[in-house]
């Protein structure tokens, strides 16, 4: 019975040591939760080291209540963290490209040596003696010839670096394009803010005349409400357009790296220029976004990459020739003797290596870096069909846009001449208030039309600019345009 108590006392020992074992603490704690509808408690966390926020640039303080479209994109450049790493990848790609091209260079390196024999004790009919070997030696080895290998390889790194400084690029120019339409959002916004004021003070003035004219006994108390409904759908309108103003500032910030909350503001200077029509036809805009899209220069540099290392592979399976040498000095120093000696050495070595088997690594390294090669390059193929449907959705969604502004100009014009008509014939008497309210919806819905025709618009000329591989760093479209007199799309 005692035996059996002691080694069921020594089996429950064990497995308490087994499970504290299992479940290692973390951090001061236990490392697992101790049940499964338990939670696990985590250690103390170290307070994160916050950095400060971007702020405005000195340059721009002076100016942030006004701040216009070069403005915005120039703090979203300098405060985006997708072109600083863009730019950070460009530059270690340069220094790759650099030290590939060590390759083409000799390479020297310096040793020395210290050896000391100190044996004390005379053994084998030898004296003890105690002596000292010491000299640099200086050796260099230059590759000659590797059939294409090293280029291969230096050439892969400057296609490398290409692609870097493509991609860097393409990054500046998508984040232009994101800040311009979050810029020009914001600015529309605030367009068909103003417009929904107008409106609403159209309607209040509807409702002062209905409940005068109701006073006199010329409208009914219909007359009355109808005036003080459109007024409240005025005023929720506008209150729905003043929280999206709020919203769309916020994304502008966010474009530019600043918090939401920053005191800023935009100039907005009145856009009364002619909707323009493009020069150049679909297919001039394809051909060229196919010699200026950076996006698409990075993806031919990277299938070129991709074919210079199966140049180095094919290298790795033959002969290699090698120049080298050294040369070194030896010091000797026995105390018996009493002064040094010393001695050189030189060496050269021509060097020819065949490479007879590897396990036939090579073959299958040639194999894959082949298969590689194609599916970059049909990865740029197949970007290149990307490129040319953006253009070509780009150039017609322009088109598009261009036509809507002169029809919602059309549209403003006549509905401002209803209203007035109508507005007109209320005040004679001869018409209604129905007809009035509705002249007046149909003046808003005018008004709005108008400034999303030409948000889209502008929208639209910066996507064209965009797909191109043209749009500038202060937002600008170097397009050739003309001003379409006609309204028709050119």
């Amino acid at each position: 019975m005692g035996r059996t108590f002691r080694l069921g006392t020594l089996v429950t020992a064990t497995a308490a040591l087994l499970a504290g074992c299992g479940t290692p603490g973390v951090r001061g704690v236990a490392g697992t939760a101790p049940a499964p509808n338990v939670l696990w408690t985590p250690p103390r966390q170290p307070a994160p080291t916050v950095a400060a926020p971007p702020e405005v640039p000195p340059d721009l303080g002076a100016r942030i209540s006004q701040l216009r479209l070069a403005d915005v994109i120039d703090i979203a450049l300098r405060n985006n963290t997708a072109t600083s790493a863009a730019w950070a990848d460009a530059r270690a790609a340069a220094a790759t490209y650099g030290a590939a091209k060590g390759q083409y260079y000799p390479t020297l390196s310096v040793t020395g040596a210290l050896t000391t024999i100190h044996r004390t004790v005379a053994s084998a009919g030898q004296q003890a003696v105690k002596q000292q070997f010491y000299g640099p030696t200086l050796t260099a080895s230059w590759l000659l010839f590797d059939f294409g290998g090293r280029s291969g390889s230096v050439g892969g790194a400057r296609d490398a670096l290409l692609a870097a400084d493509w991609t860097h690029n393409a990054t500046l120019q998508s984040v232009v394009l994101a800040v311009e339409q979050s810029y020009l959002l914001y600015l529309g916004t605030k367009g068909l803010l103003d417009a929904q004021q107008t409106t609403l003070a159209e309607a209040q003035t509807n409702l002062d005349a209905a409940e005068q004219r109701h006073r006199v006994g010329l409208a009914t108390i219909a007359d009355v409400l109808q005036a003080r409904t459109a007024l409240s759908q005025a005023r929720l309108a506008l209150e729905s357009t003043q929280g999206a103003l709020q919203t769309t500032r916020g994304a502008l910030a966010l474009s530019m790296g600043l918090p939401a909350n920053i005191p800023y503001d935009i100039e907005v200077v009145p856009d009364t220029t002619t909707p323009v029509g493009i020069v150049e036809g679909v297919d001039s805009l394809i051909a060229r976004a196919m010699r200026e899209r950076p996006d698409l220069a990075a993806q031919r540099a990277l299938a070129d990459q991709a074919r210079a290392r199966v140049t180095v592979a094919r290298s790795q399976a033959l002969p290699t020739l090698t120049a080298g040498g050294n040369a070194g000095g030896t010091y000797f120093i026995d105390p018996a003797a009493g002064f040094p000696t010393s001695g050189n050495s030189y060496t050269a070595t021509l060097t020819l290596s065949f490479p007879l088997f590897s396990g036939w690594s090579q073959i299958y390294n040639v194999r894959a870096a082949s298969a590689a090669a194609a599916a970059a390059a049909l990865r740029a193929q197949g970007f290149e069909q990307q490129v040319v449907y953006q253009v070509f959705n780009a150039y017609y969604a322009l088109r598009t846009a261009t036509q809507q502004v002169r029809t919602s100009r059309d549209l403003l014009a006549s509905a401002t001449e209803s209203e007035q008509v109508a507005l007109g014939r209320y005040k004679a008497g001869a018409g209604s208030l129905l007809d009035l309210l509705t002249a007046q919806a149909a003046l808003a819905s005018a008004r709005a039309q108008a400034i999303q025709a030409r948000f889209s618009w502008n929208t639209a000329l910066a996507q064209v600019a965009h797909d191109v591989g043209i749009l500038g760093l202060d937002g600008s479209s170097p397009l050739q345009m003309q001003t379409d007199t006609t309204g028709t799309p050119k």
